[in-house]
C-alpha cells in the first residue's frame, strides 16, 4: 500500500510517499521525490516529524496493529532519505512542457513478516522476517495523471523474492492549503515472496493448517491521500487505502480475509 502526496515546501515541490507493503504486512516508508525550481535545484530540504499507521494484516486471528514511527527527511536533486528508504536520483528526461520521466535507484528496509505468537494460526510456524530490498523506479509525470513503476528484489535473502508495483494517481489542490490524491495500483509478487510469507512447509503442518505452497500473485490497491499545509513549515498527512488480495494469497490456510486496509496520519516539520 502506498501513500503518495505533494507538498510545496520552501518554494520546492516535494512528493512524499508513505507506504505499507501491500500483502506482506509491515511498515515501509518510501523516499520523497523532489522536483525543485531551477534556482532551488542545488538546495537541500530537511524535515522531522512523527506518524502513526493502523493496519489490518490478512492472517487469521491477528490483531489490528497500530504503530507510531518517526519521520526524517533529507531531500535534494541527488538523493532522498525518508524513513527507512534511500533513493539515488538519476537524470530525468523532459519530454515536453507537460511530460517528464524520472528515474531512481532505491534501497529500503521492509518490516514485513510475523512471529509465531502473533496469532493462534501462526503457532508452530517458523518466524518470517522482513529485510532489505533494492531496485529501480520510474515515474512518468503528465498534466493528466502520474504513472509510477518500481521493481524491487529482496537483497537480504530471507524470501529471495521480487516485487513489481504499478500505480496511477492524480492530485487536486483546493485553495492554498489542501491537496487530495486518489490513486489505484497493482502490486505483483513472485512465487518465492508469496510462499515465504503465506506458505506452510511440511514441518509446519497441523490438523487445521495443511501444507501450502505460494504462487505468484497480483494485488489490487485503491485509496486516497491528503495533505493540509498550515504554512511552509508545518504539514499534516492523512491516507486511507484498501487492498484486494489475490486468490493465491486468500487460498493460504494462514489467511481468512479477502482485503487488507490501512489508515495513516502524520505530521512533518520542514526547516
Amino acid at each position: 500500500m502506498s501513500y503518495h502526496q505533494s507538498l510545496l515546501l520552501n518554494g520546492r515541490l516535494i512528493t512524499i510517499r508513505l507506504a505499507t507493503a501491500a500483502c506482506i504486512g509491515g511498515l515501509v516508508i518510501v523516499s520523497p521525490l523532489a522536483f525543485a525550481d531551477e534556482e532551488d535545484s542545488d538546495e537541500t530540504t530537511w524535515g522531522l516529524g512523527v506518524g502513526a499507521i493502523s493496519e489490518q494484516d490478512p492472517y487469521a486471528g491477528i490483531d489490528r496493529e497500530n504503530t507510531p514511527f518517526p519521520l526524517f527527511l533529507i531531500e535534494n536533486r541527488y538523493i532522498s532519505v525518508f524513513g527507512p528508504e534511500i533513493e539515488f536520483k538519476l537524470p530525468s528526461l523532459v519530454i515536453n512542457d507537460s511530460q517528464q520521466l524520472n528515474f531512481g535507484i532505491v534501497a529500503q528496509y521492509d518490516e514485513s513478516g510475523y512471529e509465531p505468537g502473533d496469532a493462534p494460526i501462526l503457532n508452530g510456524m517458523r518466524e518470517r522476517k522482513g529485510g532489505f530490498w533494492a531496485g529501480a523506479k520510474m515515474e512518468w509525470e503528465t498534466d493528466f495523471v502520474d504513472v509510477s513503476a518500481e521493481w524491487l528484489t529482496d537483497v537480504s535473502g530471507n524470501s529471495d523474492g521480487h516485487r513489481f508495483d504499478l500505480g496511477l494517481e492524480r492530485t487536486w489542490e483546493f485553495g492554498e492549503h489542501i491537496m487530495v490524491t486518489p490513486h489505484v495500483g497493482a502490486s505483483w509478487q513472485d512465487d518465492k515472496n508469496v510462499d515465504y510469507y503465506f506458505g506452510v512447509r511440511d514441518n509446519e503442518v497441523r490438523f487445521d493448517r495443511p501444507a501450502y505452497k505460494g504462487e505468484s500473485a497480483t494485488n489490487i490497491e485503491a485509496g486516497v491521500r491528503g495533505v493540509y499545509q498550515f504554512d511552509q513549515h508545518h504539514s499534516v498527512l492523512l491516507g486511507v487505502e484498501v487492498t484486494s488480495l489475490a486468490n493465491e494469497i486468500k487460498d493460504s490456510p494462514l489467511v481468512d480475509r479477502s482485503t487488507q486496509n490501512a489508515v495513516l496520519v502524520g505530521y512533518l516539520y520542514t526547516f
